[in-house]
């Protein structure tokens, strides 16, 4: 998958609108691909993944809400969907499928353009995505498929240098140096332990699946499998 670091995918059904949306964003700077096909999207995305998705819930062949979901599988690209539904119960379903944030019409196409800087600069600073995984750095918050994971801080720190680079072999030392920034005397079973205790927090939400592996005689990585 190719990426472009400055695009903002639009997709919406309504042309007048998708222009009104597309000539203010490129005005700020930023380029754009509009879509009015829900069908379209996901091969859309993962052709060439863009930095923000503008995604409309009521579209043919494919609504947003399915499409965020599909979304999420794959990618944590930062989705603000657009809709005329206004009810409570709506924004929270788009909330908890994955979406950043939510407008409803009608909409002044300036507050579109605030809150697509201020998402970006959410997904730039403070949060990680993996699959099911959310790390909130900001407030130390840790949810794993919508559940929130009950971590010390030395847990979350260890479970996000992990997570950050699935895959990546850390040994215990470099955990004990990544965490433990006044350099205090710390043993390997020390990490042993908040290794173990975060395994359990993390079964117990999902009892099937290991996430974080130990590679004998070296340390620990991240991944959803081996």
């Amino acid at each position: 998958m190719r990426s472009n670091a400055n695009k903002i995918l639009i997709v919406e059904d309504e042309p007048k609108l998708a222009s009104l949306l597309n000539d203010y964003l490129t005005s700020s700077g930023y380029t754009t691909e509009i879509i009015s096909n829900g069908l379209k999207v996901i091969p859309a995305v993962k052709d060439n993944i863009p930095s923000i998705i503008l995604l409309d819930i009521m579209l043919p062949g494919k609504d947003g809400m399915e499409i965020c979901r599909e979304i999420r599988k794959f990618s944590d690209i930062p989705i603000i969907l657009i809709t005329a539904r206004v009810e409570e119960i709506d924004r929270l379903m788009g909330l908890n499928i994955g979406a950043d944030d939510y407008i409803c019409k009608p909409f002044s196409p300036r507050e579109v353009v605030a809150r697509v800087k201020a998402v970006l600069r959410r997904a730039a600073g403070d949060t990680i995505r993996l699959e099911d995984l959310k790390l909130d750095e900001s407030k130390n918050r840790a949810e794993l498929k919508g559940q929130v994971l009950d971590l010390t801080v030395v847990e979350f720190q260890l479970l996000k240098i992990l997570a950050s680079d699935p895959g990546r072999i850390y040994t215990r030392n470099q955990l004990i140096d990544r965490i433990y920034h006044d350099h205090r005397v710390v043993s390997d079973r020390t990490i042993d332990s908040h290794i173990k205790k975060l395994r359990k927090k993390i079964m117990d939400v999902i009892p099937d699946q290991e996430f974080i592996h130990s590679v004998y005689g070296v340390g620990y990585k991240y991944g959803t499998s081996e």
